[in-house]
């Protein structure tokens, strides 16, 4: 697996809960998407640049994204749109060659199954389609998807555990199961803190684990900016990623 397959899963995510006392809830910087759909109207835009280096015996590269973008809209209160783009930079450490270029685009949608306040969880699906729209060199060249059901619950005033299972196929082969659980905390009505183990089974065979942990900042209700670091446990991998999320919505239907 090249860092390329990989990373897919490494640009977009946070989990947040409301508890957080914040009005925009991301899905970055962690890897579990969360459970929370935009309002009807709502437009939100999580945009991040990351840093990452992968290697096993047969490759070694380093990829600069500057930057992912995840664009997500509102089409009623359960359902939202969603579009990611993002340009990145390949290095490929063992031929010395560089690729640079727009990534294949994700188009998808993000649906809310159950919200019961008095249950403190929170159940929504998730799919995006990989369009081959990218140069060969940075595409899958193949039609692809993604998805993953998300899963919350508010633990307490300022802890929240989420949830992760999916399913990814790229076109050929048998696919990858994808797995993520983060724990949140609220340490103020400004700061979050999250600690999470992820991974994936490339073609339901090859176990990657991986962990990560950041930190969110809320600039305003509707703003926030992020930072996160990320490791392979049983393969070599790391990244950095910074972030800014902004949410816009129409106070006059929300």
């Amino acid at each position: 697996m090249t860092l390329k397959e990989g990373v897919r899963i490494l640009v977009f995510s946070i989990f947040t809960t409301s508890t957080f006392a914040q009005t925009i809830i991301t899905d970055r910087p962690d890897q579990t998407e969360s459970s929370s759909t935009l309002l009807k109207g709502s437009l939100q835009i999580e945009s991040g640049i990351l840093l990452g280096s992968a290697k096993d015996a047969f490759f070694s590269e380093r990829v600069l994204q500057i930057p992912s973008v995840l664009w997500r809209y509102g089409i009623t209160n359960g359902i939202e749109l969603r579009l990611l783009t993002e340009f990145a930079s390949v290095i490929n450490k063992m031929s010395n060659m560089t690729i640079n270029g727009i990534s294949d685009l994700q188009i998808g949608a993000k649906i809310q199954l159950f919200k019961k306040e008095e249950f403190n969880t929170e159940i929504a699906f998730l799919s995006h389609a990989i369009v081959p729209s990218a140069k060969d060199e940075l595409s899958l060249n193949k039609f692809g998807v993604i998805n993953k059901l998300a899963v919350s619950h508010e633990l307490s005033d300022t802890i929240g555990l989420g949830y992760n299972i999916g399913y990814d196929y790229f076109g050929s082969g048998n696919g990858n199961f994808t797995y993520s659980l983060a724990l949140g905390f609220g340490i103020s009505d400004k700061i979050g803190f999250y600690v999470e183990p992820y991974g994936e089974v490339i073609e339901l065979e090859n176990h990657l684990a991986n962990f990560n942990t950041g930190f969110t900042y809320l600039l305003k209700e509707n703003s926030q900016l992020d930072v996160s670091f990320g490791t392979g446990i049983n393969h070599t991998m790391k990244y950095v990623s910074l972030g800014y999320s902004l949410n816009i919505s129409k106070n006059s239907n929300n």
